[in-house]
């Protein structure tokens, strides 16, 4: 996920828990107040009723005009003791003007007069549908708060975006980045310090990186090189050997098993030689190549190698797969892919090849199951040791692939090794 959609997610769930919470808040001291200000009237009315009870002045009318009413009458003893002093509830009542039946607020109180005598008022004045109330708040709190969270979210996100842009050049930058190519300048000038610092620490770490790709690089080649001709001598001088007929049988089975090995030294050493020239780009002419003609001709040259092992080959042909790339690489990379698939096949096994516009299929039998398809092109991988085998010529044409930009992968399916080539 996104660092972006994170933060968004997780400050659209904190708001909105917290804007809840104070809606849920508001709500209730809303209607708190709305309680206490009817408390404050009927607490008043009552009062102007004892008052001239107490005083022997006549009392206001039941019906005031205002939809106020009270009732007013003597209890005793026991029943005052019962009960609380003053009590406020929310009741039905029926309007005599209105002859109907509303929600009201409802003052009990119990008051004593000189007499020791108890009486009870019951004063009410009605209000407001507490259903139409409430359904009234929750609108406008949702209303209100919904603008509010989608005010703030969409603020978020505007200043995110704004302050966040140094960060995603950069990225924008890393995923354009390739190691040892010729990649643009990192542009990306901004006043944030933690953003210069890290723009800083990664011209630093790609520049170290740079250097050190570089040095590798002439290494391997520069080594390659200048072991290949040591290597060269000590086979012909093995050869010279192997040619005395004063060698007894056993010295030159000795000698043959040296000759190999430096065979298979020399071999691991050109291989190395070559990646190490592709990766310096030293193979910059490019033309259009068949890659039909290069399959059709590496088969007619190896048909009796493959004959001999009795592996059939079938090509099956859709379009002409056309590149534009190094002809010598192009070779390379078709060759290694067919000797791959014949090395590691069965006696009387099979090889399919499909080819078509954009892509090139190599399918083998295998001798084994699957093969790790994250380290089979990785360099000296060896899914299974093979005799004089230097474990580079897929890692070569994963080399090659990069060079161009082009495709690779490896599954494997119903027994069979797949090698899928895309332009």
């Amino acid at each position: 996920m996104k660092l972006f959609y994170r933060v968004i997610g997780r400050l659209s769930v904190a708001l909105i828990v917290i804007l809840a919470i104070w809606a849920g808040l508001f709500y209730f001291a809303l209607m708190d107040e709305v309680n206490d200000e009817v408390d404050d009237a009927l607490e008043d009315y009552s009062e102007v009723i004892i008052t001239r009870h107490l005083a022997g002045e006549k009392l206001p009318s039941h019906n005031n005009g205002s939809n106020n009413q009270y009732f007013l009458q003597e209890v005793d003893a026991a029943y005052a003791a019962s009960r609380p002093h003053i009590l406020y509830a929310d009741s039905m009542i029926y309007i005599t003007e209105k002859k109907e039946t509303e929600p009201a607020r409802i003052l009990t109180t119990i008051f004593q007069d000189r007499n020791d005598r108890f009486y009870q008022l019951i004063v009410s004045t009605p209000s407001i549908e507490k259903a139409d109330l409430i359904s009234a708040i929750w609108f406008w709190i949702m209303f209100l708060y919904g603008v509010l969270l989608l005010t703030i979210l969409l603020i978020n996100i505007l200043v995110y975006r704004q302050n966040m842009k140094p960060l995603y050049k950069l990225l924008n930058w890393l995923d354009t980045y390739t190691l040892g190519k010729n990649n643009r300048p990192l542009d990306n000038p901004t006043d944030v310090t933690e953003f210069r610092k890290l723009n800083e620490a990664l011209i630093r770490s790609t520049s170290h990186n740079e250097a050190i790709y570089e040095q590798q690089k002439q290494f391997i080649g520069n080594a390659s090189h200048e072991i290949q001709t040591p290597l060269a001598i000590c086979q012909n001088r093995i050869e010279m050997l192997m040619d005395d007929d004063s060698m007894s049988e056993r010295q030159l089975e000795e000698l043959s098993k040296v000759y190999q090995t430096l065979e298979h030294i020399s071999k691991l050493n050109k291989s190395l030689l070559l990646i190490s020239k592709i990766e310096n780009g030293q193979f910059p002419e490019s033309s259009r190549i068949q890659i039909n003609s290069l399959v059709h001709k590496y088969l007619e040259d190896f048909k009796e190698v493959f004959d001999y092992k009795h592996i059939h080959v079938s090509i099956e042909e859709t379009a002409t797969c056309e590149v534009c790339m190094n002809e010598s690489l192009a070779l390379i990379l078709v060759a290694n892919l067919l000797k791959n698939a014949f090395v590691h096949n069965l006696a009387d096994g099979q090889i399919d090849i499909q080819i078509s516009a954009h892509d090139f299929v190599i399918s083998n039998t295998a001798e084994s199951g699957a093969l790790d398809e994250k380290q089979i092109f990785t360099r000296f991988y060896q899914g299974k040791k093979k005799e004089q085998s230097t474990g580079l010529g897929l890692a070569i044409v994963d080399t090659i692939c990069r060079l161009y930009n082009f495709s690779i992968h490896y599954y494997y399916q119903e027994g069979k090794h797949f090698f899928h080539f895309s332009i």
